[in-house]
């Protein structure tokens, strides 16, 4: 029988008083500084559910996204210090300096708390958790399926792997059997250092909110992360909007050698809680550039849009503006210093669309 309720654990005892002592939880919940809401925002409501229920947007791909497999390279040694793999969605395992810290670790066939409904993949993982390198560090921004998934820790457990994660979250993670002298929650600001190495993590601002089932709304916090060494620095935003806060990241923990934005899942109704494409444009700027590394987008459909405009908006944008982009297919090992051009690995799939065009009022089943 799997370990603990996919709906995860509530904080109690020193973790709770944890919790407590955050300037961001009040009145039983945690707050963003500035004033947004996790839902449609005021006026919204109706033309975007009619956009939901019948728009003809391309939400899913007309075939699985291409990958590779990283094994090969992952074997090689190292040279520049710092290499990304992106596996989909948010997960990413970063080698930095000799150390391997994985981002958001989803392996899960949906983004959902049921194995029969919600947001299926797109792809398989190019990698399973068992191929993985020794992991000497996995980061958890913050509760969401799509983010935290039961599945994937319940096998990630089983490791020695340390686990870094925004305050309350640990809750969930101890419950699916991660121990707690593995397990280090952090507020905005805090940091820590890894057993070995000289790699430390800090837990930053972000704009976005948290929950996995009814009465549990921002019982935990979320954060974007900054992972260091005396050589390397490397941003992961988790989700969130756009926020001045940025600016703050930048001056307190900049610059960075690489980027990583979510794209996807963005809706005007909810803008205040996705970048999206043009955002993480915004958002880049702010924390000082570096190489943009996309993330977020092209695994799940959680949104109304294509499934690829977050990429061909992005390499529009990118383009023009000059930004240093990262688009790798999947699982494929790059090193941020040496990409020079971006080759839209994704159009091998989405030109498919044309010979097939979606009925006009089709709802996607997996929506």
């Amino acid at each position: 029988m799997p370990k603990g309720s996919v709906f995860g654990g509530k904080a109690q005892g020193l973790r709770l008083e944890r919790v407590r002592a955050s300037s961001l939880f009040r009145e039983g919940v945690f707050h963003n500084t500035a004033t947004v809401t996790p839902g449609f925002k005021p006026g919204t409501t109706f033309s975007t559910m009619s956009e939901f229920f019948l728009g003809g947007q391309r939400r899913t791909p007309p075939a699985p996204l291409p990958y590779e497999s990283p094994l090969e390279t992952w074997a090689r040694p190292l040279d520049t210090g710092l290499r990304a793999t992106w596996l989909g969605h948010s997960t990413v395992l970063l080698e930095i300096d000799g150390l391997r810290v994985l981002t958001d670790p989803v392996w899960g066939e949906r983004a959902s708390p049921w194995a029969f409904a919600g947001p299926k993949r797109f792809h398989p993982v190019p990698v399973t958790i068992a191929q993985l390198p020794p992991l000497d560090a996995v980061i958890v921004s913050h509760d969401h399926y799509d983010h935290l998934d039961h599945p994937t820790i319940l096998q990630l457990a089983r490791t020695s792997v340390p686990f870094y994660t925004s305050l309350g979250v640990g809750a969930h993670l101890e419950a699916w059997g991660v121990p707690a002298e593995r397990i280090t929650e952090l507020d905005w600001w805090e940091s820590a250092m890894l057993p070995r190495g000289e790699l430390r993590i800090t837990a930053a601002p972000s704009q976005h909110f948290s929950g996995r089932g009814l009465g549990d709304r921002n019982r935990t916090l979320w954060s974007s992360f900054v992972i260091e060494t005396p050589r390397h620095k490397v941003f992961f935003s988790g989700d969130t909007g756009l926020t001045p806060e940025y600016a703050a990241i930048r001056q307190r923990l900049g610059p960075f050698d690489l980027v990583m934005l979510e794209v996807g899942a963005y809706h005007p109704a909810w803008g205040d809680i996705h970048l999206g494409p043009e955002n993480a444009l915004k958002a880049l700027e702010l924390l000082g550039g570096g190489a943009l590394l996309p993330v977020h987008w092209g695994t799940f459909n959680l949104a109304i849009h294509a499934w690829d405009e977050p990429a061909e908006v992005l390499l529009r944008l990118g383009r023009e503006q000059r930004v240093p982009l990262v688009m790798p297919r999947l699982g494929a090992p790059v090193v941020p210093s040496r990409v020079e051009t971006v080759e839209p690995w994704w159009r091998s799939v989405g030109a498919a669309r044309e010979l097939e065009p979606p009925a006009p009022g089709a709802v996607d089943p997996a929506s």
